[in-house]
């Protein structure tokens, strides 16, 4: 068995949609990033390649390459989910955490979890997602940026 973990944060922009976890978010402004930004998927990229030794999305999607400009993290998150197959993982489960001020995430949380597994080819029962804010603290707080955690647990596929 192996864990990975991830962490990832963009800062908000007016003018730029709201993705997370695949899902259009209404919202006064998006994430801005090279990609479309989504926060969430990031991390969960990251914790998954991280379990596989596989680097991070910046080793295998990175910024500087045009051929990612304002890609959808889903697509990216499918390849990842290829890589650690490949690698001879299956995913056991994920679970991750949205650090956010506005908007709250519980209406979306369900589509969240739907999309993730489906790209990564798992059960949503296999995916959790919650959403915190920071009482008002930090970038977070002041609504500057939203972040996101994640943890996995692969095993050996069988």
């Amino acid at each position: 068995m192996r864990i990975g973990t991830g962490y990832d944060v963009h800062r908000l922009e007016e003018g730029r949609r709201l993705i997370i976890g695949g899902v259009d978010i209404p919202h006064r402004a998006g994430l801005a990033g090279h990609s479309d930004a989504d926060v969430l998927a990031h991390a969960v990229m990251d914790a998954l390649l991280g379990a596989a030794t596989l680097g991070d999305i910046g080793r295998h999607f990175p910024d500087d390459d045009t051929a990612y400009k304002d890609a959808c993290s889903m697509d990216l998150m499918r390849k990842v989910g290829e890589k650690v197959r490949a690698r001879g993982y299956q995913i056991v489960n994920i679970d991750a955490t949205v650090i956010a001020q506005n908007p709250r995430m519980a209406p979306y949380i369900d589509e969240i979890c739907g999309n993730i597994g489906e790209a990564l080819g798992v059960c949503a029962t296999q995916i959790n997602v919650k959403a915190t804010t920071e009482e008002g603290l930090g970038f977070t707080g002041a609504e500057l940026g939203i972040a996101a955690q994640a943890v996995c647990l692969l095993d050996t596929a069988t």
